[in-house]
C-alpha cells in the first residue's frame, strides 16, 4: 500500500535585518511518496501456530479435541483485534452422520465495505484412507499440512494485522468439515461430500448479502519441495486474481514456488465461495508426478509436524500479505 503525503516546504529568504521587512519565497508544493511498511510475517510464528493445532489432537467434528480447538482459534483471533463470529450448525455427512460444525469468521475493520476474504479449513480428516498400511485406513490423521498449515499462516497474518491494518477490510474464515468427504472405499460420485462447512456458509453467510472483492483460500501450504500450480477452477472463476498473486510471487523472487503452469481441477472450499459470486482462488500444493496429485503424506498417518517446512509457510504468508497490503 502506498500512502501519498503532501509536504509543504516554506522557505524564508532575503531577511532584511533591522528594518522589519521581509520577502518570503514559497517553494512549489513537493509530493513525496511514502511507502507504508508491511508488517513482518514470521515463518516461525506460523509454524508454531500449526504445531499448536496439532497438539490438540484429531480435529474431527464431534470430538473433544475439535471443540477445544475451536475455542482456542476463536480466542486467538479475538486477541488479535478481530470481531469474531462462531457460526455453529449441524450438517449431514456422506453416510448420514450428523456433524456439529463451527465456521469461525474473524472480521478486521468490519465497517469497511471494500473487503478481501482469506480462508482455510481447520478440521482434520477422520480417515487415513491413503495410508500404505490398510489397517490404518479408518483412523484419523494429524492434518498438519492438510488443514493446519493454511490456518497457521492466517493466524500469523491476523497477528500482523493487529500491528497495522491494511487499507481494505479483511475477513478470515476458518471453514469446518472440509475434510469429512467420503473415503476411498465409497463408490459413486461423492464430490458433494467435501467442504461441508463452506457449503453451509455459502447459503448462510455471516452477513446477509455478504460480498468481497475476491478471496484467497490456503490449503496444504506447508510441505517442502512442492510448489503451487494454477488450479483449474481458480482460473475459470478468478483468473485475474491468479495473475495478481502469481505476479506478486514472481516480483518477490518465488517463481520456482508459484509455478507458472496450469494445474488440475480440485474440489475445495473455493468452489462454494465462487458460486456465491466472489472470485476466489485456491493456493494448494500440487504434485503432478505423484499418484494422488498431492504431497506424499496426503491422507496418511504421516501428515504430521515432521513434514512441515517453516520456510514454505513464510513464503506463502509473505506473498499473501503483499497482495492484501497493496490493495487501496
Amino acid at each position: 500500500m502506498y500512502i501519498y503525503r503532501i509536504v509543504l516546504i516554506l522557505m524564508c529568504v532575503n531577511i532584511l535585518l533591522g528594518c522589519g521587512n521581509a520577502r518570503k519565497a514559497v517553494v512549489p508544493t513537493e509530493e513525496v511518496e511514502v511507502k507504508s511498511a508491511i508488517p513482518q510475517f514470521s515463518a516461525d510464528s506460523a509454524y508454531n501456530y500449526v504445531a499448536q493445532q496439532v497438539a490438540f489432537g484429531y480435529r474431527v467434528p464431534g470430538t473433544v479435541a475439535h471443540k477445544a480447538t475451536a475455542k482456542w482459534l476463536s480466542s486467538e483471533l479475538q486477541q488479535r483485534g478481530a470481531v469474531v463470529i462462531n457460526q455453529e450448525a449441524v450438517v449431514e455427512a456422506y453416510d448420514g452422520t450428523k456433524l456439529p460444525i463451527c465456521n469461525i469468521i474473524a472480521q478486521f475493520s468490519p465497517e469497511k465495505t471494500s473487503r478481501v476474504l482469506l480462508a482455510a479449513h481447520w478440521d482434520s480428516r477422520p480417515y487415513a484412507d491413503h495410508d500404505p498400511d490398510a489397517t490404518y485406513h479408518r483412523q484419523p490423521i494429524d492434518g498438519a499440512n492438510d488443514g493446519a498449515s493454511g490456518v497457521g499462516v492466517l493466524l500469523e497474518i491476523a497477528r500482523c494485522m493487529q500491528q497495522q491494518l491494511p487499507a481494505v477490510g479483511v475477513d478470515i474464515i476458518l471453514f469446518d468439515a472440509e475434510d469429512y468427504g467420503a473415503p476411498e472405499w465409497v463408490a459413486g460420485d461423492t464430490s458433494d461430500s467435501w467442504a461441508l462447512g463452506s457449503q453451509y456458509w455459502s447459503t448462510h453467510p455471516h452477513r446477509p448479502g455478504y460480498q468481497a472483492r475476491y478471496g484467497i483460500l490456503l490449503d496444504m501450504v506447508g510441505a517442502s519441495g512442492i510448489g503451487f500450480y494454477k488450479e483449474y477452477f481458480s482460473q475459470y472463476y478468478a483468473r485475474h486474481i491468479v495473475e495478481k498473486v502469481w505476479g506478486c510471487a514472481a516480483r518477490l523472487g518465488y517463481e520456482s514456488i508459484f509455478i507458472n503452469l496450469d494445474g488440475g481441477a480440485i474440489t475445495d472450499d473455493h468452489l462454494n465461495i465462487n458460486r456465491m459470486g466472489i472470485p476466489t482462488i485456491d493456493i494448494i500444493q500440487h504434485d503432478p508426478m505423484s499418484s494422488t496429485g498431492f504431497f506424499p503424506q496426503w491422507h496418511t498417518r504421516e501428515d504430521n509436524m515432521q513434514h512441515i517446512d517453516a520456510e514454505m509457510l513464510g513464503i506463502v504468508g509473505e506473498v499473501v500479505m503483499n497482495v492484501v497490503y497493496e490493495e487501496k
